[in-house]
């Protein structure tokens, strides 16, 4: 009797609990691991800033030099980890063979993207770390996956979402973010481990960093009247100039014709040297604010200070510029001050405009136009700011700032970029659809 029941429990509740057990540890190891990637992140931008400070053409060695090194470091011993890190998990989730889906997901690549993510940062990169957070998360998942007799991609998905969860104190956002970025045939029956998995991440960088909102408290609010016909107009801005970056992105990374594009292949770490030096001139022109992951300075807009106008055009250009030169670093946090930025300068143009409601709806519309996902971008404004009374104008704000970007970059820019990192013989859409098919006989199966 006792045999049976010892025999039932393998065969049931077992593996039941083993997967479960994995999604739990990996949502406590991943976000272990955005809390280490947000402290190494403000330390290197300190360092940079304080000796920017103390020598004003430091950023004129440090920023060329630290792109040539991150890249060349990158070429040499972790190809794959250039960029966010989102694009190689998207391309990691679609591809069938273990052997081509390892590389850019595996623990090692993970650990040099923290390392180089790092080293640009100090070298001054407008660069953020969430999209690497999320790759990171992705291989830590990728790695216990390893432990589970039915590898499933929906491991690749949790990992990715409790990544953003972890690295903006956003578990809503993270959530969203799996299902409408990182998997566009998510299904609903994976939803409680994928929920499981970001609340143990949270938890972690809950329990380490406390409870927080990653731009403070706003209070302000926006009564429906005639003001509210300013937020088409400065969404349809913002959306466009998101259009716009993804396309220069997209350009750089497919390869520009002529000889610009031969000059930039042959010299790869030249090139990153070039755009280093470019980055350090954008930092003279806005007085040093564009350096860095923008956190700070879209905290001082929300918070009512003066910056210089020109730093969201320029934190534009700079982020655009350490986008393309190769080196490890994401867009989420750039891309948020790059709109604070622009919601600032548009405010000159209707003063009675409250300009901290203009620059949370230029965040949302910019990063909507920038990654062409609507709702990840107006659940992430919303959950950093914890401003409910402007839950209508920043869910409008996204999905103008979505439509806009359309019109200039017809796909996403995450989705485009991931191609590059799928085998030569992509796995075809029965292949994709049987793999759909099988994760969803696992679930089900699982109860």
């Amino acid at each position: 009797m006792t045999a049976r029941l010892v025999t039932g429990f393998r065969k049931s509740w077992w593996p039941k609990l083993h997967r479960r057990g994995l999604f739990l540890l990996g949502g406590l190891a991943t976000g272990a691991a955005a809390v280490a990637m947000a402290i190494l992140a403000d330390k290197a931008q300190a360092i940079f800033f304080s000796a920017s400070r103390h020598w004003a053409a430091f950023p004129f060695v440090a920023t060329p030099a630290g792109f040539a090194l991150a890249v060349w470091l990158t070429r040499r011993f972790a190809p794959g980890a250039q960029g966010s890190g989102i694009p190689q998990v998207i391309a990691a989730h679609h591809v069938r063979d273990p052997q081509s889906r390892a590389p850019l997901v595996s623990i090692r690549m993970g650990l040099a993207k923290i390392g180089l993510l790092t080293l640009g940062l100090l070298s001054g990169a407008s660069a953020g770390r969430e999209g690497p957070t999320v790759q990171v998360g992705a291989a830590i998942m990728a790695a216990l996956g390893r432990l589970e007799p039915h590898r499933q991609p929906g491991l690749l998905i949790a990992g990715s979402a409790a990544g953003v969860a972890a690295a903006f104190n956003a578990p809503l956002a993270g959530i969203v973010f799996g299902i409408e970025e990182m998997s566009r045939s998510f299904e609903v029956r994976t939803s409680g481990l994928v929920v499981g998995t970001v609340i143990a991440a949270g938890l972690t960088s809950l329990a380490i960093l406390g409870d927080y909102t990653y731009f403070g408290t706003t209070a302000v609010t926006l009564p429906f009247g005639r003001l509210w016909l300013m937020i088409p107009v400065a969404a349809v801005i913002c959306g466009l100039l998101g259009g716009l970056f993804s396309r220069i992105l997209i350009a750089f990374a497919q390869g520009l014709r002529g000889g610009p594009g031969f000059w930039i292949r042959r010299w790869p770490v030249g090139f990153a040297a070039l755009c280093g030096l470019l980055v350090a001139f954008c930092g003279v022109a806005s007085d040093g604010t564009i350096f860095g992951t923008g956190y700070e300075q879209s905290k001082e807009i929300l918070s009512g200070a003066d910056l210089p106008w020109l730093f969201g055009p320029v934190k534009l250009i700079a982020t655009a510029l350490s986008s393309i030169s190769g080196i490890p670093g994401g867009i989420f946090s750039p891309s948020l001050a790059v709109g604070a930025g622009l919601g600032y300068d548009l405010h000159a143009l209707v003063p009675g405009f409250p300009v901290e409601v203009l620059a949370i709806l230029c965040m949302a519309a910019y990063l909507a136009g920038v990654v062409q996902a609507p709702m990840t971008s107006f659940v992430i404004v919303g959950e950093m700011t914890a401003n409910h009374a402007l839950v209508f104008p920043i869910m409008l704000s996204a999905v103008i700032g979505f439509a806009a970007s359309r019109l200039v970059c017809p796909e996403g820019v995450y989705h485009v970029l991931s191609r590059q990192f799928l085998p030569r013989d992509p796995v075809s859409a029965d292949t994709a659809m049987q793999e759909a098919h099988d994760e969803r006989v696992d679930v089900e199966a699982e109860g």
